[in-house]
């Protein structure tokens, strides 16, 4: 996700603490923070795919089958 998407959501929380949204602010905010959660899930499933757990016999397998 790009830094300017992240920096928009923080904008967005801190205005809300602050103020409050508009109902189009919760919307993008909503929309943003969706991508943010699914982009952070991809990235964590890839990571575990790449993962090997070898045993005391020395075979090795995949920690996420």
């Amino acid at each position: 996700m790009e830094q300017k998407k992240i920096d928009r959501i923080n904008e967005l929380a801190r205005k809300q603490k602050s103020e409050g949204l508009t109902e189009q602010e919760l919307a993008e905010q909503k929309i943003l923070r969706r991508e943010y959660i699914d982009s952070f899930k991809s990235s964590l499933i890839s990571q575990l795919n790449n993962i090997y757990i070898i045993d005391e016999k020395g075979n090795k397998a995949k920690l996420v089958q």
